[in-house]
């Protein structure tokens, strides 16, 4: 599910990706809300306050809005640029590096974020925000802009379009399209409401020791891809050599 692209990229690569990745996106959508009071998964709400913040000349509280715009941002780009040189090098590694680092950041946030929370929370929105772009930009050059996992804004959008369209396309091709692409939104939007319940379930009993859970989740997937397209590969040489 990570390492396809393409034409050799299915529907089903793309439903495990979007199940997975949203359901941890969920879970960092809710902890990091407990525990600092921020969004910590999209930036919508964070450029409206730090319009407000601007004009009401509160610039330094517009500032932090502006850093956690930022860091979103930041995350985005360095995960294209990672995959970028990679790729020049690997295309089997491409996406394990940027992936790797969203992972280190959700352990660090996860085993010290209630020292931050005390002394730093806007450090944790920020971290966190970092990895939502890490992971937004990742699965978005994964599956050519087919899955976004970090916000459901643009997913609720696309949802009440395609089951508009459900009314005019009768033609057996495009009812089949469509189905598919409600069929991922739909799956999508359900791993993000799960992971978000998961989320708010664990911080009331481990606080932000539940990003360490969302970190095991994502190394989970990686392990399984990666085991996957091993037997995948072996399955071929010995078909190969018969």
């Amino acid at each position: 599910m990570f390492r396809h692209r393409g034409k050799t990229r299915t529907l089903t690569h793309n439903l495990k990706i979007a199940s997975l990745l949203s359901f941890v996106a969920g879970i960092v959508n809710v902890v990091g809300f407990l525990a600092v009071q921020r969004l910590t998964t999209n930036v919508t709400g964070h450029f409206a306050f730090f319009m407000r913040d601007i004009l009401d000349l509160h610039f330094w509280e517009g500032f932090v809005y502006f850093l956690y715009i930022f860091f979103f941002f930041a995350g985005s780009f360095v995960s294209s640029i990672l995959i970028e040189l990679v790729s020049k090098r690997s295309e089997r590694f491409i996406y394990t590096l940027p992936a790797s680092l969203e992972i280190l950041l959700l352990l660090v946030m996860g085993i010290w974020g209630n020292y931050f929370a005390a002394v730093s929370p806007d450090t944790i929105a920020c971290c966190l925000l970092f990895a939502m772009g890490l992971q937004n930009s990742l699965v978005t050059k994964i599956s050519n802009a087919t899955v976004r996992t970090t916000h459901l804004t643009g997913l609720f959008t696309d949802l009440g379009i395609e089951l508009s369209q459900l009314f005019f396309y009768t033609a057996p091709d495009q009812k089949h399209k469509l189905f598919s692409s409600i069929r991922l939104r739909l799956r999508i939007i359900s791993f993000f409401f799960i992971g978000g319940i998961a989320g708010g379930l664990l911080f009331t009993g481990i606080k932000l020791y539940a990003l360490c859970i969302a970190a095991l989740v994502l190394v989970a997937g990686l392990v399984y891809d990666s085991l996957k397209f091993g037997v995948i590969l072996l399955r071929r040489r010995i078909l190969q050599k018969l």
